[in-house]
Protein backbone atom coordinates (compact mmCIF):
# COMPACT_ATOMS: atom_id res chain seq x y z
CA UNK A 1 0.00 0.00 0.00
CA UNK A 2 2.43 2.21 0.73
CA UNK A 3 4.55 1.41 -2.79
CA UNK A 4 1.37 2.27 -4.03
CA UNK A 5 0.61 5.62 -2.51
CA UNK A 6 4.33 6.68 -3.52
CA UNK A 7 2.74 6.48 -6.98
CA UNK A 8 3.87 2.80 -8.42
CA UNK A 9 1.28 0.56 -10.43
CA UNK A 10 1.37 -2.75 -9.57
CA UNK A 11 2.33 -5.70 -12.10
CA UNK A 12 1.75 -8.72 -9.40
CA UNK A 13 1.01 -8.74 -5.96
CA UNK A 14 2.44 -12.17 -5.24
CA UNK A 15 0.54 -13.59 -1.54
CA UNK A 16 0.17 -16.79 -0.18
CA UNK A 17 -1.48 -16.05 3.02
CA UNK A 18 -5.84 -16.80 2.85
CA UNK A 19 -6.88 -14.54 5.24
CA UNK A 20 -4.49 -11.82 3.74
CA UNK A 21 -5.39 -12.53 0.35
CA UNK A 22 -9.20 -12.27 1.53
CA UNK A 23 -8.68 -9.09 2.80
CA UNK A 24 -7.41 -7.25 -0.47
CA UNK A 25 -9.91 -8.93 -2.41
CA UNK A 26 -12.84 -7.64 -0.35
CA UNK A 27 -11.43 -4.09 -0.32
CA UNK A 28 -10.35 -4.67 -4.23
CA UNK A 29 -14.14 -5.32 -4.45
CA UNK A 30 -15.24 -2.01 -2.21
CA UNK A 31 -13.30 -0.57 -4.72
CA UNK A 32 -11.01 1.09 -1.70
CA UNK A 33 -8.61 3.37 -3.75
CA UNK A 34 -5.43 2.20 -3.11
CA UNK A 35 -5.94 -1.78 -3.98
CA UNK A 36 -8.77 -1.80 -6.00
CA UNK A 37 -6.98 -2.31 -9.03
CA UNK A 38 -4.01 -5.16 -7.45
CA UNK A 39 -3.30 -8.09 -9.47
CA UNK A 40 -3.37 -10.42 -6.80
CA UNK A 41 -1.97 -14.11 -7.50
CA UNK A 42 -2.70 -15.71 -3.84
CA UNK A 43 0.20 -18.36 -4.63
CA UNK A 44 3.78 -19.59 -3.31
CA UNK A 45 5.68 -16.60 -4.88
CA UNK A 46 8.20 -19.55 -5.70
CA UNK A 47 5.86 -21.09 -8.07
CA UNK A 48 5.00 -17.49 -9.61
CA UNK A 49 5.68 -17.48 -13.13
CA UNK A 50 8.31 -14.30 -13.18
CA UNK A 51 8.69 -14.33 -16.67
CA UNK A 52 4.65 -13.70 -17.43
CA UNK A 53 5.54 -10.28 -16.41
CA UNK A 54 6.89 -8.86 -19.30
CA UNK A 55 6.63 -5.33 -19.21
CA UNK A 56 9.64 -3.06 -17.95
CA UNK A 57 9.88 -3.46 -14.03
CA UNK A 58 10.65 0.02 -11.95
CA UNK A 59 10.57 -1.39 -8.94
CA UNK A 60 10.91 -4.96 -7.33
CA UNK A 61 9.03 -4.72 -3.27
CA UNK A 62 8.80 -6.94 -0.47
CA UNK A 63 9.20 -8.25 3.24
CA UNK A 64 10.63 -12.25 2.89
CA UNK A 65 9.27 -13.87 5.68
CA UNK A 66 11.19 -12.83 9.02
CA UNK A 67 10.49 -15.88 11.15
CA UNK A 68 14.61 -17.05 10.23
CA UNK A 69 15.91 -14.20 12.03
CA UNK A 70 13.21 -13.01 14.34
CA UNK A 71 14.29 -12.74 18.23
CA UNK A 72 11.53 -15.14 19.16
CA UNK A 73 12.56 -17.48 16.54
CA UNK A 74 14.50 -20.35 16.32
CA UNK A 75 17.00 -18.52 14.51
CA UNK A 76 18.02 -20.85 11.67
CA UNK A 77 18.66 -18.22 8.54
CA UNK A 78 19.40 -20.15 5.52
CA UNK A 79 18.71 -23.36 7.13
CA UNK A 80 15.18 -22.47 7.96
CA UNK A 81 13.12 -23.94 5.09
CA UNK A 82 11.16 -20.26 5.37
CA UNK A 83 13.77 -18.37 3.96
CA UNK A 84 12.96 -17.06 1.30
CA UNK A 85 15.78 -14.21 0.05
CA UNK A 86 16.94 -16.93 -1.87
CA UNK A 87 13.39 -16.37 -3.70
CA UNK A 88 13.82 -12.46 -3.69
CA UNK A 89 17.63 -13.00 -5.77
CA UNK A 90 15.75 -14.93 -8.43
CA UNK A 91 12.64 -12.48 -8.59
CA UNK A 92 15.60 -9.62 -8.84
CA UNK A 93 17.86 -11.46 -11.78
CA UNK A 94 14.42 -12.53 -13.85
CA UNK A 95 12.78 -9.26 -13.47
CA UNK A 96 15.63 -6.47 -13.63
CA UNK A 97 14.37 -4.22 -12.08
CA UNK A 98 15.90 -0.09 -12.23
CA UNK A 99 15.93 -0.72 -8.21
CA UNK A 100 14.32 -2.97 -5.02
CA UNK A 101 13.52 -2.43 -1.57
CA UNK A 102 13.28 -5.12 1.01
CA UNK A 103 12.25 -5.28 4.75
CA UNK A 104 13.11 -7.44 7.60
CA UNK A 105 13.28 -7.75 11.04
CA UNK A 106 15.97 -5.51 12.35
CA UNK A 107 17.69 -9.38 13.87
CA UNK A 108 18.67 -10.17 10.20
CA UNK A 109 21.61 -7.92 11.04
CA UNK A 110 22.48 -9.32 14.45
CA UNK A 111 26.41 -10.94 14.66
CA UNK A 112 25.21 -14.21 14.92
CA UNK A 113 23.62 -13.92 11.07
CA UNK A 114 26.79 -11.33 9.92
CA UNK A 115 28.14 -13.86 7.32
CA UNK A 116 24.46 -14.93 5.84
CA UNK A 117 23.31 -10.96 5.69
CA UNK A 118 26.84 -10.14 4.41
CA UNK A 119 26.12 -13.23 1.97
CA UNK A 120 22.65 -12.10 1.02
CA UNK A 121 23.93 -8.34 0.24
CA UNK A 122 26.21 -9.83 -2.32
CA UNK A 123 23.74 -11.88 -4.21
CA UNK A 124 21.85 -8.49 -4.37
CA UNK A 125 24.31 -6.63 -5.56
CA UNK A 126 25.34 -9.40 -7.86
CA UNK A 127 22.42 -11.56 -8.85
CA UNK A 128 23.24 -13.01 -12.29
CA UNK A 129 26.49 -14.65 -10.14
CA UNK A 130 24.47 -17.99 -8.97
CA UNK A 131 25.49 -20.53 -6.73
CA UNK A 132 26.94 -23.19 -9.13
CA UNK A 133 26.42 -27.09 -8.62
CA UNK A 134 30.13 -27.57 -7.45
CA UNK A 135 30.08 -24.85 -4.78
CA UNK A 136 29.24 -24.71 -1.24
CA UNK A 137 27.74 -21.55 0.45
CA UNK A 138 31.36 -20.33 1.49
CA UNK A 139 32.62 -21.36 -1.80
CA UNK A 140 29.64 -18.71 -3.63
CA UNK A 141 30.71 -16.41 -0.62
CA UNK A 142 34.57 -16.37 -1.21
CA UNK A 143 33.25 -15.72 -5.05
CA UNK A 144 30.98 -13.08 -4.62
CA UNK A 145 33.35 -11.45 -2.18
CA UNK A 146 36.47 -11.40 -5.13
CA UNK A 147 34.07 -9.78 -7.79
CA UNK A 148 32.92 -7.10 -5.58
CA UNK A 149 36.95 -6.09 -4.17
CA UNK A 150 37.70 -6.28 -8.27
CA UNK A 151 35.15 -3.27 -8.77
CA UNK A 152 33.16 -5.29 -11.38
CA UNK A 153 30.28 -3.58 -12.66
CA UNK A 154 29.41 -5.75 -15.79
CA UNK A 155 26.25 -7.52 -16.22
CA UNK A 156 23.09 -7.28 -14.15
CA UNK A 157 24.33 -5.21 -10.86
CA UNK A 158 23.14 -2.75 -8.12
CA UNK A 159 24.48 -0.67 -5.81
CA UNK A 160 23.01 -1.91 -2.53
CA UNK A 161 22.60 0.10 1.15
CA UNK A 162 20.90 -0.91 4.39
CA UNK A 163 19.44 0.69 7.48
CA UNK A 164 17.93 -0.33 10.21
CA UNK A 165 15.19 2.32 11.21
CA UNK A 166 12.86 3.46 13.59
CA UNK A 167 9.06 3.91 12.33
CA UNK A 168 8.77 5.76 15.44
CA UNK A 169 11.41 8.16 13.46
CA UNK A 170 9.34 8.84 10.74
CA UNK A 171 5.83 9.82 12.02
CA UNK A 172 4.65 6.37 12.67
CA UNK A 173 3.23 6.12 16.76
CA UNK A 174 5.00 2.56 17.31
CA UNK A 175 8.82 1.72 18.24
CA UNK A 176 9.12 -0.35 15.61
CA UNK A 177 12.82 -1.09 14.62
CA UNK A 178 13.11 -2.69 11.18
CA UNK A 179 16.21 -3.15 8.25
CA UNK A 180 15.63 -2.00 4.86
CA UNK A 181 17.59 -3.01 2.17
CA UNK A 182 17.45 -0.77 -1.09
CA UNK A 183 19.08 -0.89 -4.32
CA UNK A 184 19.58 0.94 -7.61
CA UNK A 185 20.78 -0.59 -11.10
CA UNK A 186 24.52 0.37 -11.81
CA UNK A 187 23.96 1.61 -15.24
CA UNK A 188 21.51 4.35 -14.08
CA UNK A 189 24.12 5.96 -12.30
CA UNK A 190 21.94 6.91 -9.50
CA UNK A 191 22.86 8.73 -6.11
CA UNK A 192 20.55 7.85 -3.38
CA UNK A 193 20.40 7.68 0.55
CA UNK A 194 17.52 6.94 3.26
CA UNK A 195 15.33 9.75 3.69
CA UNK A 196 15.88 12.08 6.77
CA UNK A 197 14.15 11.35 10.33
CA UNK A 198 11.46 13.61 11.09
CA UNK A 199 10.29 12.75 14.33
CA UNK A 200 12.13 12.81 17.26
CA UNK A 201 11.88 11.46 21.48
CA UNK A 202 13.55 14.71 22.16
CA UNK A 203 11.00 16.91 20.73
CA UNK A 204 8.24 14.83 22.30
CA UNK A 205 9.99 15.43 25.67
CA UNK A 206 9.95 18.95 25.21
CA UNK A 207 5.54 19.18 23.93
CA UNK A 208 5.46 17.05 26.88
CA UNK A 209 7.15 18.36 30.27
CA UNK A 210 8.87 21.45 28.59
CA UNK A 211 5.90 23.38 27.20
CA UNK A 212 2.86 21.16 28.29
CA UNK A 213 1.43 21.35 24.84
CA UNK A 214 1.10 17.61 24.36
CA UNK A 215 -1.56 17.32 27.57
CA UNK A 216 -3.05 20.84 26.43
CA UNK A 217 -3.43 18.94 22.73
CA UNK A 218 -5.33 16.27 24.25
CA UNK A 219 -7.22 17.93 26.96
CA UNK A 220 -5.29 16.33 29.85
CA UNK A 221 -5.71 18.45 32.84
CA UNK A 222 -3.20 18.90 35.20
CA UNK A 223 -4.24 17.23 37.66
CA UNK A 224 -4.45 14.06 35.78
CA UNK A 225 -1.05 14.21 34.52
CA UNK A 226 1.58 12.22 34.61
CA UNK A 227 4.86 13.50 36.71
CA UNK A 228 8.37 13.11 35.85
CA UNK A 229 10.46 10.20 36.37
CA UNK A 230 13.61 9.91 37.75
CA UNK A 231 15.28 8.72 34.87
CA UNK A 232 13.95 12.03 32.88
CA UNK A 233 14.56 14.81 34.87
CA UNK A 234 18.17 15.33 34.02
CA UNK A 235 17.35 14.89 30.62
CA UNK A 236 14.16 17.03 30.55
CA UNK A 237 16.52 20.05 32.29
CA UNK A 238 18.76 19.70 29.40
CA UNK A 239 16.10 20.19 27.23
CA UNK A 240 14.26 23.51 29.40
CA UNK A 241 18.39 24.63 29.35
CA UNK A 242 18.49 24.46 25.63
CA UNK A 243 17.86 27.95 24.07
CA UNK A 244 19.37 27.64 20.59
CA UNK A 245 17.40 24.88 18.88
CA UNK A 246 17.51 24.95 15.02
CA UNK A 247 14.42 26.15 12.91
CA UNK A 248 14.35 22.98 11.18
CA UNK A 249 13.88 21.02 14.55
CA UNK A 250 12.10 17.20 14.08
CA UNK A 251 8.54 17.03 15.37
CA UNK A 252 7.73 15.01 18.26
CA UNK A 253 7.10 11.09 17.96
CA UNK A 254 3.71 10.33 17.44
CA UNK A 255 1.84 8.33 20.66
CA UNK A 256 -0.44 5.70 21.35
CA UNK A 257 -2.81 8.84 22.64
CA UNK A 258 -1.87 10.51 19.03
CA UNK A 259 -2.41 7.66 16.95
CA UNK A 260 -5.65 6.28 18.32
CA UNK A 261 -7.28 10.34 18.37
CA UNK A 262 -10.93 10.17 17.46
CA UNK A 263 -11.78 6.33 18.09
CA UNK A 264 -14.12 5.71 20.53
CA UNK A 265 -14.03 2.89 23.48
CA UNK A 266 -14.45 -0.47 21.95
CA UNK A 267 -17.30 -0.90 24.17
CA UNK A 268 -19.27 2.35 22.90
CA UNK A 269 -22.57 0.85 20.55
CA UNK A 270 -23.17 1.28 16.95
CA UNK A 271 -18.97 2.20 16.62
CA UNK A 272 -19.00 3.69 12.33
CA UNK A 273 -15.16 2.11 12.47
CA UNK A 274 -14.33 -1.38 11.13
CA UNK A 275 -12.40 -4.07 13.24
CA UNK A 276 -13.07 -2.18 16.78
CA UNK A 277 -14.41 -4.74 18.92
CA UNK A 278 -13.26 -5.30 22.16
CA UNK A 279 -10.94 -8.26 23.05
CA UNK A 280 -11.12 -9.55 26.56
CA UNK A 281 -8.25 -11.78 28.16
CA UNK A 282 -5.51 -9.14 28.45
CA UNK A 283 -3.59 -9.93 31.53
CA UNK A 284 -0.51 -8.05 32.98
CA UNK A 285 2.33 -9.46 34.43
CA UNK A 286 6.36 -9.10 35.28
CA UNK A 287 7.95 -8.69 31.32
CA UNK A 288 4.26 -8.60 29.84
CA UNK A 289 3.15 -5.16 30.22
CA UNK A 290 1.81 -3.51 26.78
CA UNK A 291 2.34 -0.16 25.53
CA UNK A 292 1.66 3.31 27.70
CA UNK A 293 -0.46 5.78 26.02
CA UNK A 294 1.86 8.57 26.25
CA UNK A 295 4.81 6.83 23.97
CA UNK A 296 4.77 5.34 20.56
CA UNK A 297 3.66 1.81 20.65
CA UNK A 298 5.93 -1.15 21.14
CA UNK A 299 6.49 -3.02 17.83
CA UNK A 300 3.21 -4.82 17.09
CA UNK A 301 4.21 -8.77 16.60
CA UNK A 302 2.13 -11.46 14.74
CA UNK A 303 1.55 -13.60 17.58
CA UNK A 304 -1.11 -12.89 20.05
CA UNK A 305 -2.24 -13.47 23.54
CA UNK A 306 1.52 -15.05 23.41
CA UNK A 307 3.68 -12.70 22.69
CA UNK A 308 6.72 -11.86 25.59
CA UNK A 309 6.44 -8.59 26.16
CA UNK A 310 2.57 -7.45 25.90
CA UNK A 311 2.98 -5.44 22.61
CA UNK A 312 -0.33 -6.25 21.31
CA UNK A 313 -2.02 -5.06 24.85
CA UNK A 314 -2.34 -0.95 25.76
CA UNK A 315 -1.89 0.40 29.20
CA UNK A 316 -4.90 2.73 30.02
CA UNK A 317 -4.74 6.02 32.35
CA UNK A 318 -5.82 4.26 35.53
CA UNK A 319 -2.86 1.53 34.92
CA UNK A 320 -5.48 -1.46 34.13
CA UNK A 321 -4.06 -3.13 30.33
CA UNK A 322 -6.57 -4.06 27.35
CA UNK A 323 -5.81 -5.78 24.53
CA UNK A 324 -5.54 -3.48 21.12
CA UNK A 325 -8.26 -3.51 18.85
CA UNK A 326 -7.52 -4.47 15.45
CA UNK A 327 -8.59 -1.08 14.08
CA UNK A 328 -6.46 0.21 17.03
CA UNK A 329 -3.84 -1.62 16.45
CA UNK A 330 -4.22 -0.59 12.07
CA UNK A 331 -3.99 2.99 13.28
CA UNK A 332 -0.77 2.47 14.91
CA UNK A 333 0.29 0.80 11.58
CA UNK A 334 -0.71 3.57 9.81
CA UNK A 335 -3.39 1.58 7.68
CA UNK A 336 -6.55 4.28 6.44
CA UNK A 337 -9.93 3.57 8.53
CA UNK A 338 -11.31 3.00 5.91
CA UNK A 339 -9.62 -0.74 4.86
CA UNK A 340 -11.14 -3.52 6.67
CA UNK A 341 -9.69 -6.89 7.29
CA UNK A 342 -10.70 -10.25 7.48
CA UNK A 343 -10.91 -13.26 9.57
CA UNK A 344 -10.69 -13.23 13.32
CA UNK A 345 -9.06 -10.85 15.73
CA UNK A 346 -5.98 -13.42 15.84
CA UNK A 347 -6.16 -13.66 11.98
CA UNK A 348 -6.21 -9.82 11.95
CA UNK A 349 -3.17 -9.33 14.57
CA UNK A 350 -1.28 -11.65 12.57
CA UNK A 351 -1.92 -9.77 9.67
CA UNK A 352 -0.88 -6.28 11.40
CA UNK A 353 2.16 -7.81 13.10
CA UNK A 354 3.58 -8.93 9.96
CA UNK A 355 2.73 -5.68 7.65
CA UNK A 356 5.02 -2.51 7.23
CA UNK A 357 3.86 0.94 8.59
CA UNK A 358 1.67 1.87 5.33
CA UNK A 359 3.60 5.37 6.27
CA UNK A 360 6.89 3.84 6.66
CA UNK A 361 6.42 2.14 3.40
CA UNK A 362 5.51 5.13 1.68
CA UNK A 363 8.63 7.13 2.58
CA UNK A 364 11.13 4.94 1.37
CA UNK A 365 9.08 4.41 -1.75
CA UNK A 366 8.40 8.19 -2.49
CA UNK A 367 11.98 8.41 -1.94
CA UNK A 368 13.36 5.59 -4.50
CA UNK A 369 10.30 7.19 -7.07
CA UNK A 370 11.81 10.45 -7.54
CA UNK A 371 15.31 9.36 -7.40
CA UNK A 372 13.75 7.40 -10.78
CA UNK A 373 11.65 10.13 -12.33
CA UNK A 374 14.73 12.45 -11.91
CA UNK A 375 16.94 9.83 -13.46
CA UNK A 376 13.88 9.61 -16.68
CA UNK A 377 14.25 12.75 -17.37
CA UNK A 378 17.58 13.47 -17.01
CA UNK A 379 17.51 10.68 -19.87
CA UNK A 380 15.11 12.39 -21.99
CA UNK A 381 16.73 15.38 -21.88
CA UNK A 382 20.37 14.29 -22.95
CA UNK A 383 18.27 12.18 -25.76
CA UNK A 384 16.52 15.49 -26.94
CA UNK A 385 20.25 16.79 -26.96
CA UNK A 386 21.65 14.40 -29.06
CA UNK A 387 19.02 14.82 -31.11
CA UNK A 388 18.71 18.36 -32.16
CA UNK A 389 22.84 17.86 -32.43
Amino acid sequence: MGVSLAGFESKAVVEWDKWACDTIRENSANEFPIVNKWPLYEADVRDFDFGSLEDKIDLVAGGPPCQPFSLGGKHRANQDVRDMFPVTVDAIRRLRPKAFIVENVRGLTRASFSNYFQYLLLQLSYPEMRQRHDEDTIDHLSRLERVKTSGRRAGLTYEVVFRVVNAADYGVPQKRERVFIVGFRNNLGIKWSFPNETHSYEALLEEQWVTGSYWDRHQIPMKKRPSIGASLSNRIETIRKSNNRPKNSRMPWRTVRDGLVGLPEPSCPNSPFYNHKFQAGAKQYPGHTGSPLDLPAKALKAGVHGVPGGENMMVLSDGTVRYFTAREAARLQTFPDGYKFNGAWSEIMRQLGNAVPVRLAEIVASSVAQKLILNEERSFKSTIQRLAR
